[in-house]
């Protein structure tokens, strides 16, 4: 036999962890990959002198529900304005680490009130390596450090 249908109340009674996972925000994913980049990063002087490649990806937590339901570029991250604002970010001002790279490069993703967290790669393939090698690699996540509330572009 079937058994009985509890009513809906008892539903409405879960632990607050279950009651409120559906008004959490999406953790919907804005991904662009493969930027590529000239810069002159290194530590050694030739790397600083010659320059190299410096392939960038970016994966970014975005709420994208606003911009779907409008069909409105003002309501989501413009990811071709933000390939400009990263390309320029790796391009300037030589450093010697690619951690302070990709530090700067999810800095300036996280400058868009959207965005909550940046995930940022920094591929240097042309790296100074004794060896054979396919890709030298960082990768970093960094969340937002200001206090999440309203969800409009800052910039």
């Amino acid at each position: 036999m079937n058994e009985p249908v509890e009513p809906f109340e008892t539903f409405a009674a879960q632990p607050p962890e279950q009651s409120t996972r559906a008004a959490r925000a999406p953790q919907d994913e804005l991904s662009v990959s493969g930027i590529e980049c000239f810069a002159h990063h290194g530590v050694f002087e030739h790397e600083k002198r010659d320059g190299q490649v410096f392939v960038i990806d970016l994966v970014l937590g975005i709420d994208t529900r606003s911009a779907a339901a409008s069909d409105d570029l003002h309501d989501t991250v413009d990811y071709g304005s933000l390939v400009a604002h990263v390309k320029a970010a790796v391009e300037s001002d030589p450093v010697d680490l690619i951690e302070t790279v990709a530090q700067r490069i999810s800095d300036v993703c996280l400058l868009d009130d959207r965005v909550e967290w940046a995930r940022v790669t920094v591929h240097k393939p042309g790296a100074p390596i004794d060896a054979t090698f396919a890709d030298v690699t960082l990768t970093i996540t960094r969340p937002i450090t200001r206090p999440i509330t309203d969800r409009s572009r800052s910039q």
